[in-house]
């Protein structure tokens, strides 16, 4: 007969080959694929930011993400890209990326991220359509803001810095305080890279598009065919729209970067998304370097000749009544695929160094 002891150093035997065993090193990742969301099921119907990845790269592989917005996350095994669609609005984004660094089931050290999502477009910059990487971040939801009907007749809009009370205070007040973050630079280098390796896609158009941009006499860009660029994008949750919102954007963009920056795409999450990665960079989990953000233009962000901000908004209300909703939906696949593709297959170049323009 087996003595007590021995019975018993055989079992905690069996539950630390157990415990080894069910211990697995963490899921590589080289790309995280970022989207703010799909419209019904990840796969088979009308094709949402998220679809598009999954049944194109394709990210085969379900990820259960309790806890998050979406549920599930996908990943592709032998890229090693991570797909997630966050949930529309700044504290959403800010929730999932959080959520998702900090998972132990990844190491996202040596990760790119990759914002792909759809916006409006200023069309004094630009075209429904179009793809726009983001040299900058701006972000236009921290301000203080005065009534229309009440601000002085020499302002050009109601808005001032929160740490201001005049719309140009000087000296220009900090980019990131205890007030808040007002301005991401991108890694320049590798932005000019992504630009560099996909400015020469020719982008689809269609009836539709041209007829929406037509409506826009008067603005040049406007009327272009669908491209590949580079601009600022100004991020906040509240969706504006409009000629006058349209100019203090416009204004916003420069005031923030000492008028380098171009105003091009709107959208919610992106100060979100920087705010979240730099957070997580000061505790060495990522690399906010790595971080891309790519805008294709649903809508324009203001009306054409002849029409009210209000008429414009009524026109677009949902996001699948916006002129250019599935073009741009398959541009940011199309450009965005082309870097996360680059940069997952030849790992060996850009896991310990950034890619440079040449």
């Amino acid at each position: 007969m087996k003595s007590v002891s021995t019975v018993f150093g055989a079992a905690l035997l069996s539950l630390c080959a157990l415990g080894s065993a069910s211990a697995h090193a963490p899921i590589p990742v080289r790309v995280v694929v970022v989207t703010t969301f799909e419209i019904g099921k990840d796969t088979g119907d009308t094709a949402g930011e998220y679809q598009n990845w999954i049944e194109k790269l394709p990210l085969q592989k379900t990820i259960p993400a309790p806890g998050t917005d979406h549920d599930v996350m996908h990943y592709n095994p032998d890229l090693h890209v991570l797909g997630i669609a966050s949930g529309e609005g700044p504290e959403h984004m800010a929730s999932a990326i959080t959520a998702l660094v900090l998972d132990p089931r990844f190491d996202l050290r040596h990760a790119y991220f990759v914002l792909a999502g759809i916006g409006g477009i200023d069309p004094n910059f630009g075209t429904i359509g179009s793809a726009v990487w983001a040299p900058r971040v701006i972000n236009g939801g921290l301000s203080h803001l005065i009534d229309p009907r009440e601000i002085p007749a020499s302002w050009p809009d109601g808005f001032t810095p929160v740490q201001g009370s005049t719309p140009d205070e000087k000296p220009r007040p900090a980019l990131h305080s205890g007030m808040g973050d007002m301005e991401y630079t991108l890694d320049p280098a590798l932005v000019q890279w992504v630009y560099g390796l996909t400015k020469d896609i020719i982008l689809p158009d269609n009836d539709g598009l041209k007829a929406s941009r037509l409506r826009y006499t008067g603005f040049a860009a406007a009327q272009k065919p669908p491209s590949v660029q580079l601009g600022d994008t100004i991020s906040g949750e509240t969706f504006w729209v409009g000629a006058k919102m349209n100019q203090w954007a416009e204004r916003w963009v420069k005031y923030w970067t000492d008028g380098q920056g171009v105003m091009a795409t709107t959208a919610e999450e992106d100060v979100a998304f920087c705010q979240a990665l730099a957070l997580q960079g000061k505790a060495g989990r990522v690399d906010p370097k790595r971080a891309l953000i790519l805008r294709t233009a649903s809508n324009f962000d203001m009306q054409p000749p002849g029409q009210s901000a209000a008429q414009l908004l009524s026109d677009e209300a949902h996001e699948t009544g916006f002129s250019g909703f599935q073009a741009s939906v398959d541009a940011a696949y199309t450009v965005g695929s082309v870097v996360v593709k680059e940069l997952a297959t030849h790992w060996d170049r850009y896991e310990k160094a950034l890619p440079t323009a040449q």
